[in-house]
């Protein structure tokens, strides 16, 4: 089998096309769309059609969290190097994991929980807008929708994207019952790819609507 060397733009349009083609006729509301294909472009897996859930109007809720500069915090260090770092850039916006920091460790040890959860608390004290985006621990969730009903921080947008199978359903379905503008893939499936993907075509997103406006 002869197959050819295919540069990774090229690659990404092809991979579009093929999505769209296999999707046929099936709708995706257009405010969602490029989320929806972003994902299933990233995990080749279009369980994520059904899968995703996003709150009402919270596309919105994120272009004006990244118009308003908004600092992303992701749970792992994968999800943060996912993110595009020229998107970022060009829309004001920056990405921050702390879950290496020897001050989240301590305070993790000190308090008997994650460190995850420990980001959660020294997110909530940034006191800039905050998109966090959790593609890996879900204790991060659990922590978030604690803080969130008591009031105590209110981040822009919660992506809620955590793997596996301890809480993880049971978190995202508790931060979705908070209330709070999210993105969340309802089940098992997830991770710190999805988490990377959701925010670049938000990102993705915003740039094309900045372009449209000028």
């Amino acid at each position: 089998m002869n197959l050819e060397y295919v540069l990774p733009h090229e690659i990404e349009r092809r991979s579009f096309e093929i999505i769209a083609s296999e999707l046929g006729d099936t709708k995706i509301p257009d405010d969602i769309k490029p989320v929806v294909m972003r994902v299933i472009h990233t995990t080749a897996d279009f369980d994520y059609l059904e899968n995703l859930y996003f709150s009402p109007e919270v596309i919105e809720t994120a272009m004006q969290a990244i118009r308003d500069h908004a600092v992303i915090i992701t749970d792992t260090n994968m999800a943060k190097a996912g993110i595009n770092r020229g998107a970022l850039e060009r829309c004001g916006c920056t990405a921050e994991c702390f879950m290496a920091d020897a001050d989240i460790a301590e305070t993790a040890k000190q308090n008997g929980t994650t460190r995850a959860a420990a980001s959660v608390d020294k997110a909530a004290k940034l006191g800039c807008p905050v998109i966090f985006a959790a593609g890996n621990a879900p204790t991060a969730l659990i922590r978030l929708s604690e803080l969130i009903q008591s009031g105590a921080f209110l981040p822009r947008l919660v992506i809620g994207v955590p793997v596996g199978f301890v809480n993880v359903v049971q978190s995202k379905e508790m931060l979705i019952e908070t209330g709070i503008p999210c993105i969340a893939a309802r089940g098992r499936k997830g991770g710190s790819n999805v988490a990377a993907a959701i925010c670049n075509a938000l990102l993705y997103m915003s740039e094309i609507k900045n372009a449209d406006h000028c």
